[in-house]
């Protein structure tokens, strides 16, 4: 993968401020190590920085092709996995190629397609392409936005980048925390509205959006979204068409010219990609590498619970006996964890998901050693069902975000004044219903298909995002690509339209996903009941991140203090909330680590807060 970012401006001469805009260059440089560029004119500027996982001579970037007397130059973040037959399709209409890379063929897609060429890729991107005669930006991101785009208009100056960082180091923005930004962290936080880039000013490009930037000004549109539509299929119809789609997805990321891995947690999801990667490796007389992360003494302090029936060593243990792959095991110390928290802001640029992220950064740490391109299997559960928000009915008919039913202890840590309990359900419900009301439902379904309709909308729009964005910023951070074939979005299209009956088959979690990989896994993992990310038990973190707060308690002229309650953080100290702050996965000692973080990052940012 790649970072990306530029100026547009039509008032000032983009090329005499090159050093402002190299800077937003430089601070992207873990995205793409391996080589950088940078294209200049009047009006515009380009940056780029290349991870190399195809083609390295050809695939230089920024690019630009001179078509029909006009002049295009694209700078691209991404991986498209249906390159082969654009390819073809282009050559039949005239258009020649001299590289095998797919930055090319996004290029020329966009000479023959115009701005409509984004509906026939199916891959993971974002991308901006300037028309030098016409003095014309067009931006887009994927489908399900896996790849990141922030932009700000500010003085005359249109910003764009892969990272939030990225507009802040031109030095034509400065970061403004405003009320609904502090809204944002404090009561949606780690996740966020789509579309909010949480500082004054900044947006996000949503996913499925496109955006045109001319003299007249900025215009964003949405070119794809989930459709309900009559399903027809017989459910040994709806496994086959799963099992084509799953396993075509992870065959098509599998392509790369650099050395490729997998994830491998024990679960289902990372283990039907491990082992159709498997077969593919096998069948080329090579030989698959497989991740797992765990953490010191875990098995000592694991405790069973609703959310972790089960540790996951038993079941990494029975996949490396069941492929032909070499795992590798990375293990995971508290000190470690700790100190990581830290640095995940810095890839991140927000206050995150604590040692959620903390430990995926170091993990794709040592990852990158060995390779460059991972498959990993987020977004199964938001598009298969598998979360218990799916599946307990008191949970799923409940009004609100179901994985941050927290508001009310949220809103208890804000300074008096800056939110009544009132304003802060009213913040988050708008959010919930407006996400709701957008799900797509055929007329006169049964009420639990509307509604599983919604869930998944909320899942897509929400959760999902929140865990994309976690896997790449904390995976770009030692530049590391990581694919996430349950990402493809014509499995979303497909199962969007799925009766909740074929998913919940044998009323299992992901059921119907289960029948299709049957044949693929050991009948232990195929059936083991979901287990989430997996995460530090180690009663020492807990002391560690403790001790973190309390250095923050300990500084009066703490940043954090400019919107949190001190009385609330020392409460926070002595406690064990049962209330997760978000998911499942964080509870008390990430709670805590969340403000850590937060702290951290207003120290690091600096922004002027205005209440």
């Amino acid at each position: 993968m790649c970072g990306i970012a530029g100026a547009v401006s039509y008032m000032c001469s983009v090329e005499n401020e090159r050093d402002s805009f190299l800077r937003m260059q430089k601070v992207l440089t873990p995205r793409g190590p391996d080589q950088s560029g940078a294209y200049f004119s009047e009006n515009c500027a380009l940056l780029h920085t290349r991870l190399v996982v195809l083609d390295r001579e050809n695939g230089r970037q920024p690019m630009t092709e001179t078509y029909r007397e006009n002049t295009y130059t694209l700078v691209y973040n991404g991986e498209l996995y249906n390159t082969q037959e654009l390819r073809l399709e282009l050559q039949g209409a005239g258009h020649r190629f001299s590289s095998h890379g797919d930055t090319q063929v996004v290029l020329h897609a966009f000479l023959e397609w115009g701005e409509r060429c984004v509906e026939r890729f199916n891959g993971i991107f974002a991308f901006a392409i300037w028309d030098e005669n016409q003095k014309q930006l067009f931006l887009a991101r994927d489908r399900m936005g896996v790849k990141p785009l922030y932009y700000a208009k500010t003085d005359g100056w249109f910003l764009f980048g892969s990272e939030l960082k990225a507009l802040f180091a031109s030095g034509k923005l400065a970061p403004v925390l405003e009320r609904e930004g502090i809204a944002e962290v404090m009561l949606l936080g780690p996740g966020h509205t789509p579309g909010c880039g949480v500082f004054r000013g900044v947006s996000e490009l949503p996913s499925a959006h496109c955006a045109r930037l001319d003299r007249g000004g900025l215009r964003v549109w949405r070119y794809w979204a989930l459709r309900d539509k009559p399903f027809t299929d017989t459910f040994a119809q709806a496994v086959e068409r799963v099992r084509h789609l799953v396993v075509d997805a992870i065959e098509r990321q599998l392509v790369s010219d650099v050395p490729v891995c997998t994830f491998l947690s024990g679960g289902l999801d990372s283990s039907i990609i491990s082992a159709v990667a498997d077969r593919v490796f096998s069948a080329r007389g090579e030989r698959l590498h497989t991740f797992t992360v765990t953490y010191k003494d875990n098995d000592r302090y694991f405790q069973k619970s609703k959310f972790q029936p089960n540790s996951d060593s038993q079941f990494v243990g029975l996949m490396n006996d069941f492929l032909h792959a070499e795992n590798h095991l990375v293990t995971l110390d508290t000190p470690a964890l700790t100190e990581a928290l830290y640095r995940a802001v810095d890839a991140r640029d927000l206050p995150g998901m604590a040692d959620v992220d903390s430990s995926l950064l170091l993990f794709c740490k040592e990852i990158k050693a060995y390779g460059t391109v991972a498959l990993s299997g987020e977004c199964a559960d938001e598009i298969f069902g598998g979360y218990p928000w799916y599946r307990d009915k008191t949970i799923r008919l409940r009004e609100g975000f179901p994985w941050a039913q927290s508001t009310s202890y949220r809103q208890s840590f804000l300074q008096d004044g800056l939110f009544t309990a009132h304003q802060a359900e009213e913040f988050v419900y708008a959010r919930y219903a407006d996400t709701v009301a957008a799900a797509d439902k055929l007329p006169g379904i049964r009420a639990e298909e509307a509604r599983m309709k919604e869930m998944m909308k909320l899942n897509l729009d929400w959760f999902m995002q929140t865990l994309l964005t976690r896997k790449d910023r904390m995976s770009m951070y030692s530049a590391l690509e990581v694919r996430v074939p349950f990402c493809d979005y014509r499995i979303a299209e497909y199962l969007y339209t799925v009766p909740w009956e074929y998913k919940d088959y044998r009323h299992y979690e992901k059921g119907l996903l289960r029948e299709a990989v049957r044949d693929l896994l050991p009948a232990d993992i195929l059936w083991r009941k979901k287990s989430p990310y997996p995460k530090t038990h180690n009663p020492a973190y807990l002391t560690a991140v403790r001790r973190e707060l309390q250095k923050v308690l300990d500084d009066s002229r703490a940043p954090l203090y400019r919107f949190v309650k001190r009385s609330a953080l020392e409460q926070l100290m002595t406690e064990d909330v049962r209330q997760p702050w978000y998911g499942q996965l964080m509870t008390t000692p990430q709670t805590i680590a969340y403000f850590v973080q937060m702290n951290y990052w207003l120290e690091k940012f600096r922004p002027e807060i205005r209440i």
